[in-house]
Order: structure tokens, then sequence, then C-alpha cells
């Protein structure tokens, strides 16, 4: 059972889909975004596998007595599954044995690379992906305005709706992240938890996840030099001199850094979108630089609220990494990925949304008002030079109200109105 103070997560439904036909269903994500709690809702049996006395004692389970391994009534949620891999072939073959669907929960913070499994566990087990709490979720957005309709109902989008995240309050809420343990902390301590999550990163977990010791002041500082270049199309050339150090790692160090932040969940780039256009211009493949959160590049280039409120530049990166949060959120809940578009004309647009029927929309996130016609401009243009015309255009802003601009048809939507 979850405790007093859960928040109910849009992951739960994909939770409870993917149990009614898969045997075992992994839930993959960072630390503390609340994985083991979520799972906990669907479980009948817990074993939670980070206790180090349990973790012992189910390893010498699953070399002398397998049969007691899984015991328990089903669902049973095996927490940090990884910490005893042996688990996943067990899992897989009592799956194949009584054809259940929905039996086993598995939960995991990384992607350990010397995991070894007899069989991938394909169509028996699968997975879904866990990121820390949307502004709808935490209860800060209205949800005023749907996704979902932006794509299929346009007569259901309210002609005027009305954001109450002011200016002062969206630096909070970037600073503090959305780690649902933080939700009920005073104001102060909310700020210290992503800072904490980032420390335990570098000092423990970056080498238990490959099982390479790493230098972690060297490891720090990538951090840090990813943060600066966060919401940029910086390349790792780029972020690789951005060390700001006289004894920077070697490119084959930094590429197993970067690797283990990928593996730890912390590092989610934003891949850019391929369309079909009409257009010579030649579609570049740059990632966009993303933290699964925005609060971990805050806690990286250890920025406060009031900071943020006199750096515009960085206030307007980290504005869109929060945007990106919650629009990836959203996307999955309807069966949408995530992209970013930017060709050799100069042309870009912040985010793609594209489903899985092929229908998109393209969004531009400007932190303010000032902005909005340059950014109606671009969106335009991408529409006008796409095959495949899109199912809505947006600017995604911070400020007060959500409205469709007379002019052309453009979706003005604060962050702080958006939903599923």
């Amino acid at each position: 059972m979850a405790n007093i103070n859960y928040r109910k997560r849009l992951i739960e439904s994909r939770i409870k889909k993917t149990m009614s036909f898969s045997g075992g269903v992994v839930i993959e994500g960072a630390k503390w975004v609340g994985k083991s709690t979520t799972a906990s809702m669907f479980a009948n049996t817990i074993v939670k596998l980070q206790d180090p006395i349990v973790r012992e004692k189910y390893k010498t389970l699953a070399t002398i007595a397998k049969e007691k391994v899984l015991e328990g009534e089903k669902p049973v949620l095996f927490d940090e599954w990884q910490d005893v891999p042996e688990l996943w072939d067990f899992i897989r073959i009592d799956i194949d044995d009584h054809n259940y669907k929905g039996a086993y929960l598995l939960t995991g913070s990384t992607r350990k690379q010397n995991i070894n499994t007899l069989h991938t566990g394909t169509g028996r087990i699968n997975s879904v992906y866990m990121r820390p709490m949307s502004l709808y979720e935490s209860g800060e957005s209205n949800g005023l305005v749907s996704l979902e309709d932006l794509f299929n109902h346009h007569d259901k989008i309210p002609s005027v709706a009305m954001s109450n995240i002011s200016i002062d309050d969206i630096t909070k809420l970037i600073c503090r992240g959305g780690w649902p343990g933080s939700l009920d902390l005073e104001e102060e301590l909310q700020f210290e938890l992503p800072r904490h999550l980032l420390k335990s990163i570098i000092k423990k977990d970056s080498d238990e996840v490959d099982g390479i010791s790493k230098d972690k002041e060297k490891l720090e500082k990538l951090v840090k030099s990813y943060a600066r270049n966060v919401s940029t199309l910086a390349t790792d050339s780029t972020i690789y001199k951005d060390q700001s150090s006289k004894e920077i790692v070697s490119i084959k160090t930094f590429d197993s850094y970067m690797n283990a932040l990928k593996r730890l969940f912390i590092v989610e780039d934003v891949l850019p979108w391929s369309p079909n256009i009409r257009s010579a211009s030649r579609l570049r493949k740059s990632n966009k630089r993303q933290f699964v959160d925005p609060s971990i590049a805050v806690a990286a280039l250890d920025v406060s609220p009031k900071k943020l409120l006199n750096d515009f530049e960085t206030f307007g990166f980290l504005f869109e990494s929060i945007a990106t949060r919650d629009i990836r959120i959203y996307a999955e809940e309807i069966d949408g990925k995530v992209y970013h578009y930017n060709d050799s004309s100069g042309l870009e647009v912040d985010l793609i949304v594209e489903l899985n029927d092929g229908s998109w929309g393209g969004i531009e996130v400007k932190l303010g008002s000032n902005e909005l016609d340059k950014a109606s401009a671009n969106l335009l243009k991408l529409a006008d030079i796409s095959k495949l015309k899109p199912s809505f255009l947006m600017i995604l802003t911070n400020t007060e109200m959500a409205y469709q601009r007379p002019e052309d048809g453009i979706y003005v939507v604060p962050l702080g109105c958006l939903r599923p």
C-alpha cells in the first residue's frame, strides 16, 4: 500500500495496461522518482532487495532453493531487482510455465552494464519508464488544457484559461524538481533533495552501474559542463572541452562517464525529428542536451531561485528543461514521443510531439510573451514545409493566460495549464 501522502501518478494507467498482457513489468527510472511506492500499489508481496539482509538472503536462495525465490502471493514486487540478477531468468521461466499475466513487478534505478541473463525476456517481461512528477501530478498545473485535445478535440479547448504559476513560482519549481519525496518538505529542504541525489549519483552509483571506478571530481565537472549546456545542441566535443579543468578526462573516459549517467537515467537527450518535408534544407542530427529533471542541472550549477531571477538566459534554458520533462510525461500518456527540429537553414523548433499514427504538433518554449511573434514564425515555417500538416502549433510559456492567437491560430498555453 502507498503511504498516506501518495499522489496519483499518470504512469499508473500504463503499468495496469502492461500487466494485462505481460507476465512481468519492469518499472525503470532514476532514483527517487517514486518507482517503489507506485509499484507497491499493484503488489501483494513486496521484496525489498535494497535491504542488505534481504538481498543476501535472496542471493543465497538463488543458488540452493530456487523454488523459494518466487514464493508469495502474486503480483510479487522485487524492488531493485538488478541487485540479484538471477531473478530475471527465474521469473521468465515461471511466466512461461504458467502463462502468467501481471504476476511480477520489478523496479530498477540503473541499467547495470555487467548484468548477464540467459534470455532477454522479450514478450514475457516488458518495461515502462517512470520520470519525476510533472506539474500536473504535483498539483501546480490546473490541467485546463489537454495535450490530447490539442491533437484530437480542438472544440474542447477553452477559449481562455488562466494559470496560477507566477515567475517566482516557476523558479522554485525548477529548483525543486519533480521528486515526490520533496513535496511535503519545507521549502528550503525541497531544494536540498536534488543536491543530495546528485551527490549520491557521483559518489556511489556512478561506480556501481558499470563496475568502473571514476574520478569523482572529474565526473562532477563533467556534469556541471553538461548543465551549462542544457537545452542546447552542444556537441560532445563542446561539452568535452568545457570541463574547465587542466586535467580533463580522455575521450574514452568521457564516453564511459556519459554512458554511466545515461544508465542511471539522469541524462536524457531530446532526439532530432526527421519529418517528410518539402525543403532543400539539410536536417541536422544533433541531440538537444537534457537531464531527466531540471533540478539536476540546478544542483550541478549551484543555482537558487533568486539567482535564476537575475540570470534570464540560464532561466530560459532551465524553463525549457522543465517544459521538456512535462511534455514527455504527457506525450507518453497518449502514445507519443518528443523530438526537436533543426535544419541547415537555421530553422529550429524546440519540441515536436509525434504520435504513433504519424500525427504531430510543434511547440516553441518561451518563458515570457516578448518573443511570441518570432516563435509563431518558426512554427508556421515548419508547418509550411512539412508534407503532413500539424495537428496543432503551440507556444508553451509561463505567462498567465492560455488562448488561441486570432492572426495565425497558434495556441499560447502556460505550462501551469497543461495536462495529458
